[in-house]
């Protein structure tokens, strides 16, 4: 039987979105909400209290994040077709299920030995890369999109320092580090649980929002093909830039610990939430700003000006490092801002506005799956072939010439991008239809 407090609750959703900002500030809460609490079923681990070598030159640590990573990179690739292929009405089951599975997967890591119980850890990475894709669904497609993917990529930034601060404080509480990561998991059920609850009510695009941004539609293998190799110069490039953002945003999340005593802070819990919390408001908050350029391909090509400011701010960033201008939480906060301000935008406006501009058939899901799946392989290569991953070393020296390089190569790749995208008859033939459709939610269709 159909729940009538449910079809209430979308119903005046639905009407909320004719009166103001009501839907979106119910979507982005929701959707801030429910990845913020998947953080504590990732993230919590990362911290000194897996510091000691189990395999080799291998510390716990390591091995663990190596563990998770495969997984998580494994559920990128499975989450090319997932992603794309997903209806709207299964998105709250299977976030709900996946949630469950990690959860479960860190329960056997607390009652498996080391180190045989990474394999729970891979376990545990495995559903949780696919959660990204199905919040975003329910965001994508809407006039106001790009405010509402910055609010769920902030929750990303301040997650991730939030979690590990939560697992510093458990540790201090003296409890056994096999079994921090799942109560970690477990205190954020029940919230969990809420914003679940929310996603489920909040209601499709309206007639307006499609006008604007296009309708997005499942993709099948075809279109996924189709849309590809339609633009696959462009497409490569940009995938080849995110994965570089992937490999040095994880080194950051990963080893942040590592990174902070290389810069000569012993960490409390609070430190980790510090840079992060600045980062996760004022990234987000430039991305969103694209929300008010109406025409699409204008805020395309706004957004990859933005990326390109990013790579420039962490190169201002070391070189205020090098010559002592910049304290260690300075630094951290611009190097942070660098690096996530074109990671924010191309989770907020590059491959949104790239469908809204071209009209193609396609979703925000696909194309987010297929650079993540690509930028999480590349992290697995480093993490697996690369022994300066050593938390007992000074992990700033790789920290650092790591950046400059990914900071140069993106620069590089972009301008060919840019100019790709600027003669493309797709982009330059289409008409972009959307500059007369109205931007506030409030001044939706009489």
């Amino acid at each position: 039987m159909a729940d009538p407090l449910a079809g209430r609750a979308s119903d005046g959703l639905a009407k909320g979105s004719r009166n103001g900002w009501t839907l979106s500030a119910w979507c982005a809460i929701a959707a801030f909400g429910a990845y913020f609490c998947t953080y504590a079923f990732r993230k919590a681990f990362t911290g000194d209290a897996y510091s000691e070598p189990v395999l080799g030159r291998f510390t716990e640590l390591t091995l663990l994040v190596i563990s998770q990573g495969l997984g998580y990179t494994i559920s990128k690739f499975l989450g090319i077709k997932v992603i794309a292929e997903m209806t709207p009405g299964r998105r709250v089951a299977w976030l709900l299920g996946l949630i469950a599975f990690a959860e479960t997967a860190l329960l056997f890591f607390a009652l498996t030995p080391a180190p045989y119980n990474c394999i729970f850890f891979f376990l545990n990475g495995l559903p949780l890369g696919i959660v990204f894709g199905l919040l975003l669904g329910f965001l994508e497609g809407r006039r106001h999109t790009e405010a509402l993917t910055a609010g769920l990529c902030a929750s990303f930034i301040i997650g991730d320092g939030v979690a590990k601060m939560v697992g510093r404080l458990l540790m201090m509480w003296h409890l056994d580090k096999a079994w921090m990561p799942f109560v970690a998991g477990l205190l954020f059920v029940p919230p969990m649980l809420l914003f679940a609850w929310m996603l489920s009510r909040i209601p499709a695009p309206s007639p307006a929002d499609v006008a604007s941004r296009s309708e997005r539609k499942p993709m099948n293998r075809a279109d996924r093909r189709d849309f590809f190799l339609r633009y696959a110069t462009g497409l490569t490039l940009l995938v080849f830039v995110y994965l570089l953002l992937t490999v040095l945003r994880s080194v950051r999340s990963d080893f942040g610990l590592a990174i902070w005593q290389g810069l000569g802070i012993d960490n409390a819990p609070q430190d980790f939430v510090i840079s992060e919390m600045a980062v996760g408001i004022a990234a987000p908050l430039v991305a969103g700003l694209a929300v008010c350029i109406r025409d699409n391909r204008r805020a395309f090509f706004t957004s990859m000006t933005l990326a390109i400011v990013g790579f420039f701010l962490i190169g201002a960033a070391l070189v205020g490092l090098s010559a002592g201008a910049l304290a260690p939480i300075p630094f951290m906060i611009l190097q942070g801002l660098g690096l996530y301000l074109p990671y924010v935008v191309f989770h907020t406006t590059l491959f949104e506005r790239l469908i809204a501009m071209t009209r193609d058939r396609g979703n925000i899901g696909y194309l987010m799956y297929l650079a993540d799946a690509i930028g999480y392989l590349g992290y697995a290569a480093v993490m697996l072939t690369h022994n300066v991953f050593e938390p007992s070393e000074n992990f700033l020296h790789f920290f650092v010439p790591l950046s400059w390089v990914i900071a140069i190569a993106s620069v590089l790749l972009l301008v060919p991008c840019w100019w790709y995208f600027a003669i493309h008859p797709a982009t330059r033939s289409v008409a972009d239809e959307l500059t007369s459709a109205p931007l506030l939610l409030g001044k939706e269709e009489a």
